[in-house]
């Protein structure tokens, strides 16, 4: 309980089904009369039962705040996952929360299923009964599947039945999906003799039948009829409409928040089974049924239209994200009137510039860091990146202790959102399948334009952070390349490159014309006795010590430069002191030498010239004064 309410959990996927946004809306509708809150962890692609291979998706059912939700309702046909479905049992069994599956059985939870079989019996008695089909082929599922497996084992009873032997060239198997349901049907085409009704296992399967025996000539449901299962909306637009069995998801979703409600207030509850309801209708022969068609072809219209604009402007927004120059101005670009009733939160180690998070093994990253960086109800006081904000405006420490969407500093924002009376919709923020974050959804209707578009949302947002994270990255190498390129490896000054194009913007700068500019010449003695009797490597090592010596004893904007060998000097623009200077690159040395352990002492002759930048500045002739003047200091230490 957060807040004075209870916490149902729902996970699902695809929220922007029509059934499951019904769903969702009947169990809202249910449980905030007994001031219960709902939250939907939800993907937006199916996994069809692939045990095998990570979804970063999968993500969001990890930061359910297991330890403070009252119920668990999981819909496993929907998640099509029972490694995922196991995964988020363990989790709620660890924190002793109740769990309710629909459409699915594990040990220790409740199951509320539809009647599958009863319900798919209902279509075949009617097509073989009612229609007196006598060459029905069933066109299955998955292979092993047990929702497939078990429609066969019907069919073949509902034949045996009715006197019709079966054998196996009256059984396909189409995936549950198109393509491999097309190809099915086409080889089905090649038979001498058609049969006379295809009873499919699902709607998708019989749809794609449909399409392609009438586009091979063959009228349905005259020459053959087609049946399919789960009753999806899109039967009532398809031509002929499909005969199905509708599994209501409104009768699914009373009985699930009965159920939650009673587990809630420690009431006993047990596994419960709910009939699916026959949908006669034109592809058997039947009469056309209808059912709210025109209402859904008005929202499916809306949602068409609205799609085309979408697009656009999520384009826009990934593009103007991945190009931003900071985080800061990154989250900026998340606000927009589409994207409103949103939270995004994400692991602020994605935007070290040091490395890349999206490339980096999961074992060299720490423990995400969860922050919030764009709410849309706050937009304009989160987005200024122009003044940008203290870490401290997104990032609390004090409630930063769990991984979960009740937890850092959006916790409190999270909870007030509770109190609107409409299910907070998570999803991940992944990108090249590596979560590190969630989107929040709070919308103040039930528009199933809205939930369509979160899916849109989520992805255009994952790919912006993700962009910009790849281009921060780049720029981060191309600086470093850049820095290797212009800067001396032995003594990180600038090498004759890098320093011709630092000298030449500073001379072109109009501040700085009219001021003094100083060279100072610096020289290493005795660098050819120490190569000859120590060798080059220590060499380096004094080359080093006067380079350090001379760019620490200079201004931080002075310009210094290894020209080669032990030729180094700086370039001062403004006033400055260059004998102190000269005595500062002594002093420094002298520390060196007590401190080095090296077998020789170092030291160095420098020389310095001041001029006035103006039009008649030669650079080549104040580098020869410097050198000049170095040499007489280096001749009479010589002497």
């Amino acid at each position: 309980m957060v807040n004075k309410k209870s916490i149902i959990a729902l996970c699902t996927s695809r929220i922007y089904d029509p059934q499951i946004h019904g769903f969702i809306q009947t169990l809202n509708e249910k449980l905030k009369q007994k001031n219960s809150a709902l939250l939907v962890f939800t993907i937006n692609a199916d996994i069809y039962w692939d045990e095998t291979t990570y979804h970063a998706e999968t993500y969001v059912y990890d930061i359910i705040p297991y330890d403070e939700i009252d119920c668990l309702i999981l819909m496993d046909e929907k998640l099509k996952s029972h490694t995922l479905a196991n995964r988020i049992i363990r989790r709620s069994k660890e924190n002793r929360v109740l769990v309710i599956v629909i459409d699915g059985k594990y040990e220790g939870t409740i199951s509320l299923n539809f009647d599958y079989q009863k319900g798919f019996e209902l279509i075949l008695r009617h097509m073989i009964e009612h229609h007196h089909a006598r060459r029905p082929h069933m066109m299955a599922g998955l292979r092993g599947n047990p929702f497939s497996e078990e429609r066969i084992e019907l069919f073949k009873k509902v034949l045996a039945e009715n006197g019709i032997a079966y054998d196996d060239s009256m059984l396909s198997y189409g995936d549950f999906w198109a393509d491999p349901t097309r190809e099915a049907t086409r080889k089905l085409l090649k038979r001498k003799t058609l049969p006379d009704a295809v009873i499919c296992a699902n709607d998708i399967m019989a749809m794609n039948v449909s399409a392609v025996l009438q586009e091979a000539g063959v009228r349905v449901p005259e020459d053959v009829m087609v049946s399919g299962f789960d009753g999806y909306e899109q039967i009532f637009f398809s031509t002929p409409k499909i005969s199905s069995v509708s599994c209501d998801s409104d009768l699914m979703a009373e009985a699930a928040g009965d159920m939650a409600l009673r587990l809630i207030n420690g009431d006993p509850a047990e596994d419960k089974a709910i009939l699916p309801r026959l949908i006669p209708n034109e592809s058997c022969g039947c009469p056309a049924m209808i059912w709210q068609a025109q209402q859904l072809l008005s929202s499916f219209n809306n949602s068409f239209y609205r799609h085309q604009e979408d697009v656009r402007i999520l384009y826009d927004i990934t593009t103007s994200m991945e190009t931003s120059q900071t985080p800061w101005e990154m989250a900026s670009h998340i606000h927009h009137h589409k994207t409103k009733n949103l939270v995004v939160v994400v692991d602020r180690n994605c935007f070290s510039t040091d490395r890349n998070y999206f490339l980096a093994r999961e074992k060299e990253l720490a423990p995400k860091d969860l922050h919030m960086i764009n709410d849309a109800d706050y937009a304009e006081e989160m987005r200024s990146f122009h003044v940008p904000m203290p870490a401290s405006a997104f990032y609390d420490p004090r409630v930063n202790d769990k991984e979960s969407v009740l937890s850092g500093n959006y916790r409190h924002r999270i909870i007030e959102l509770l109190d609107i009376g409409y299910p907070l919709i998570f999803n991940t923020l992944d990108y090249m399948d590596r979560p590190f974050g969630f989107a929040c959804y709070h919308f103040r209707d039930y528009a199933i334009t809205d939930y369509s578009r979160s899916a849109s949302i989520t992805n255009a947002i994952s790919m912006g952070i993700g962009s910009f994270v790849n281009m921060q990255y780049q720029r981060f190498l191309l600086k470093q390349m850049d820095e290797m390129y212009k800067h001396d490896s032995l003594t990180g000054l600038f090498n004759r490159f890098g320093f011709h194009n630092a000298f030449d913007r500073e001379v072109t700068r109009e501040e700085n014309h009219g001021k003094p500019v100083t060279l100072i010449m610096s020289d290493l003695d005795g660098l050819k006795r120490i190569n000859d009797t120590f060798g080059h490597a220590d060499g380096d090592k004094a080359i080093a010590a006067v380079a350090r010596a001379l760019k620490d004893a200079c201004p931080p904007e002075a310009l210094s430069v290894r020209f080669g060998g032990d030729e180094l000097f700086s370039v001062i623009f403004g006033d400055c002191d260059p004998e102190s200077i000269i005595q500062d690159i002594n002093r420094r040395l002298s520390e060196f030498n007590d401190s080095s352990r090296l077998p020789f002492r170092v030291s160095t002759s420098c020389g310095a010239c001041t001029s006035i930048l103006d039009s008649g500045f030669d650079f080549k002739n104040a580098l020869k004064l410097a050198d000049e003047k170095m040499y007489i200091i280096k001749n009479a230490r010589r002497k």
